[in-house]
């Protein structure tokens, strides 16, 4: 009699590892990752104060109200009055020009024909009204060339 013998089984399946747990870890991570950056560009952007030219600034006066923004010129020569609370000037792009008050103390390079970029808002949406600063910024350093702007007159104040 002849046996015919079983072929041979499979082996059995080994039991896979739970990988449940790495998604999860995974997908947490990204989570948080996202989280993250949006948090950080949130705070960021609350933090940025980018500057307008003094043209840009008057064709913007009604939609930025009485808003903070940075403003930046040259400082109109022989506009510069103190006051007892800082100072007065007027600064210009070469196209148009603004009253600047300035609240508080002038830096040590602040002067006629400078050019600068002074922090604060429009005292009112109005065409004639100043620009309220609190700070002023003056631009130097060893790479840097100010823009060719014509500071001895006063260009049209809109």
């Amino acid at each position: 009699m002849t046996t015919v013998s079983a072929p041979p089984s499979a082996p059995a399946p080994r039991p896979r590892p739970k990988r449940r747990g790495r998604y999860i870890v995974a997908v947490g991570g990204c989570v948080v990752a996202v989280v993250a950056i949006v948090v950080l560009a949130v705070v960021l952007s609350e933090n940025v104060e980018y500057f307008r030219t003094v043209t840009e600034a008057v064709h913007h006066r009604k939609d930025e109200g009485t808003s903070r923004f940075r403003l930046a010129g040259g400082v109109v020569n022989h506009t510069v009055v103190k006051t007892s609370q800082g100072v007065n000037f007027d600064v210009t792009d070469g196209k148009h020009t603004v009253v600047v008050h300035h609240d508080g103390d002038t830096p040590a390079l602040f002067k006629n024909g400078a050019p600068v970029v002074v922090e604060g808002h429009w005292a009112s949406t109005a065409a004639n009204a100043p620009f309220l600063s609190d700070r002023i910024l003056i631009k130097h350093g060893a790479d840097y060339t100010p823009p060719k702007v014509n500071t001895n007159k006063k260009a049209t104040s809109s």
